[in-house]
């Protein structure tokens, strides 16, 4: 499937979940060599009835935006390469892929993006391709054809979900090294890591969130 193809595949998956909006290719405010297919801003929120609401709050399409830490893991590790040159790295809960693209553009020896969502895999794909980067994806971790000694696992965005937390246990006693940015959750709540940075940021678009979700933290 070529690259027009799979944007209009991509574009249709958004909108079976948001009417009418769309698709635009956008640079990232945090790191603008990096280019996104994301919704565009004037996507009509205030057009939609009260069930497309509804039902866009209970499975939005997040691979459609780049959330805040997302942003700030990509700033980092661009900015400190070291992390992950020539290493193995899985990006867990990849969404946009926007930590995936910024640890190969970083210098990864190799980069797998993980997510359950097809539509976020799709678009992991197309914005690999925008970037001219290369990734492999995955819907299941536990199934990566990697030594996990070895490799950097990074985590953006995913421990808002308390579900999730358990899971950080496992990857601490897996992986080499586990490299979190997260907004939505307490610190004392991630056990076995320490806060290594903050930085200020905001959702590609902006969705006006709290003042307290531009706040983003970087643990390890």
């Amino acid at each position: 499937m070529n690259q027009t193809n799979k944007f209009d595949q991509l574009t249709s998956l958004l909108q079976s979940k948001v009417p009418y909006g769309n698709l635009a290719i956008q640079s990232v405010p945090m790191v603008e060599s990096i280019k996104l297919a994301l919704i565009e801003e004037s996507y009509p929120q205030h057009d939609l009835t009260h069930e497309q609401v509804e039902f866009l709050m209970d499975g939005p399409p997040y691979w459609a935006f780049c959330w805040a830490s997302g942003q700030v893991l990509a700033k980092y590790l661009i900015e400190n390469p070291h992390e992950v040159v020539n290493k193995s790295v899985v990006d867990f809960g990849s969404g946009s892929g926007v930590v995936a693209i910024a640890a190969k553009l970083a210098g990864a020896k190799s980069v797998v993006a993980v997510d359950n969502d097809p539509g976020a895999l799709l678009a992991v794909e197309i914005n690999a391709e925008l970037n001219r980067v290369e990734l492999c994806l995955s819907d299941n971790i536990s199934a990566l054809p990697l030594t996990k000694s070895e490799s950097v696992l990074l985590i953006a965005d995913v421990f808002y979900d308390a579900d999730n937390i358990p899971s950080l246990n496992t990857f601490l006693t897996e992986y080499a090294d586990v490299i979190i940015a997260d907004s939505r959750v307490r610190p004392r709540d991630l056990n076995g890591v320490s806060m290594i940075g903050n930085y200020q940021s905001c959702t590609v678009p902006d969705l006006g969130e709290s003042i307290d979700f531009n706040s983003v933290n970087i643990y390890r």
